[in-house]
């Protein structure tokens, strides 16, 4: 099992996406169906035609960006009668992209996945004012440097690493002052680049508590079966089977930090050489060669893409 399917966060939607999936395939138009039926509302249309803005809100483009990974999913085993779980022992996936990488492996229902998605996005704005919180990118200081950036310009407020993504790359999370105090003191030492992201919440860190707590709640009425394939989690960067550990891991991840250089590391341990990303863009395929020169990263979210891996799986 030198392989492991990997599920895209947010930042990788686009309109567009999931559209010649949903043409090609009848299997992927029923996925897109049951999201929309799941969360009463025409989510497939904003997906196809947009606009970007109301795409881009987090309550939408969580369980878009998880209609398509999942439409990628259902192809590869409806039409090439592939079972996820004969070519790979893992899973995992970016921040929102642990619920798709759930679903695919079984724990969860589409349809809850994306109730729990909505919800998700919705609690996470809810959490902080619009404004009061900000994240930034900082390239070209590792993780240990940029914990202390962070810790220094916190000065009382919240700031702290959200996402490690692959050497040099590190996004912070926090109070918006705070994070633009990081944002200078990186450049102090020495960040090739630090830039304040699109996002409309400070997600990944403790300000997100309150979203945490209804997580808590809502995850708590929901149904979860044991994964078909072990889930490399994001705030353990360690594999998880057991279901009541994975709801526990899924309100962490709320306020924790997305450790995927970490997991990606850990994978290779495991004996994985590719991560093929299921779903919108390209985002996790090309960090891995970033973390890892010896290890091989391959992107399938396009019917091209699906006939390109078939000869692989």
């Amino acid at each position: 099992m030198s392989r492991a399917f990997v599920f895209p966060g947010q930042g990788s939607q686009a309109v567009g996406m999931g559209k010649d999936l949903a043409e090609a395939f009848p299997v992927a138009r029923e996925v897109f169906e049951e999201v929309d039926d799941a969360l009463g509302q025409h989510l497939a249309k904003l997906m196809f035609e947009g606009p970007i803005d109301e795409l881009t809100l987090t309550e939408n483009a969580q369980p878009a960006l998880m209609g398509v990974s999942l439409a990628v999913v259902r192809v590869l085993e409806a039409e090439a009668g592939i079972d996820l779980a004969d070519k790979a022992a893992f899973v995992a996936g970016h921040s929102l992209g642990e619920y798709s990488a759930l679903a695919a492996a079984g724990t969860f229902t589409l349809s809850d996945a994306a109730r729990l998605l909505k919800l998700r996005g919705q609690a996470m704005q809810r959490a902080v004012p619009v404004g009061e919180g900000a994240m930034a990118a900082v390239l070209g200081l590792d993780l240990g440097v940029v914990r202390e950036v962070a810790e220094e310009a916190a000065q009382g407020e919240v700031c702290a690493p959200a996402n490690d993504n692959a050497p040099g790359q590190v996004v912070v999370s926090g109070h918006a002052a705070a994070v633009e105090r990081a944002i200078e003191l990186a450049k102090e030492r020495g960040a090739k680049r630090s830039l304040l992201l699109p996002v409309s919440a400070p997600f990944h860190c403790s300000l997100m508590a309150p979203a945490a707590e209804e997580m808590k709640e809502a995850l708590g009425k929901v149904s979860l079966q044991a994964p078909k394939m072990s889930l490399v989690a994001n705030v353990t960067a360690g594999s998880v089977n057991d279901p009541e550990a994975i709801r526990r891991l899924l309100v962490e991840q709320v306020t924790g930090a997305v450790r995927w250089r970490e997991s990606v590391l850990y994978l290779k341990a495991q004996g994985v050489a590719t991560l093929v990303e299921l779903g919108a863009g390209k985002v996790l395929a090309g960090l891995t060669r970033r973390v890892d020169r010896e290890m091989n990263g391959q992107a399938v979210g396009t019917p091209a893409d699906i006939e390109a891996i078939l000869k692989d799986l």
